[in-house]
């Protein structure tokens, strides 16, 4: 009967992660990742700029839009409750989830505002969202970026 128990939970247990909501005040760790009650978040389909990236405006002024991603969701955050929805977890033990405060789709936002892409390897979710970022040239769309994936693989220059 154990043995029975545990293959149940073993196959169940994707639906129970998937069902799983998260809520607190969110300490924000990157332009896609935040943090509530000791759980690591990453925003669901959605890559934001690393800490350390560097975008280049039109002027060929380069800044560092992986920093000001992260102060975006912050500010936009501020010290109000946070909801995530869990979808999955990852390679690192982090929690993939949609997360939302006031009703407003944090994960969307971001991409929306021009602070980070659609992760189109993990999802379609927000492939419209950054086009129309894109079309407006909002934020990291004002000039040339290095994709945030290929940033972590070594390339550096846009």
């Amino acid at each position: 009967m154990l043995r029975f128990t545990l293959i149940l939970c073993f196959l169940f247990s994707p639906l129970l992660v998937s069902a799983q909501t998260i809520t607190g005040i969110a300490s924000v760790t990157d332009g896609d990742s935040l943090e509530i009650r000791g759980t690591r978040i990453r925003l669901h389909g959605i890559d934001a700029p690393e800490s350390r990236q560097l975008c280049t405006r039109a002027s060929g002024q380069d800044w560092r839009c992986g920093q000001q991603a992260a102060l975006a969701l912050s500010d936009q955050i501020g010290r109000r409750s946070v909801s995530c929805v869990t979808r999955d977890i990852d390679r690192y033990g982090r929690t993939i989830a949609v997360c939302s405060h006031d009703g407003v789709d944090l994960n969307a936002w971001m991409v929306r505002e021009g602070w980070a892409v659609a992760y189109r390897r993990y999802s379609r979710d927000y492939v419209a969202v950054e086009d129309d970022a894109r079309r407006a040239g909002r934020n990291i769309w004002s000039g040339t970026f290095v994709m945030p994936w290929d940033w972590r693989r070594g390339a550096r220059n846009p």
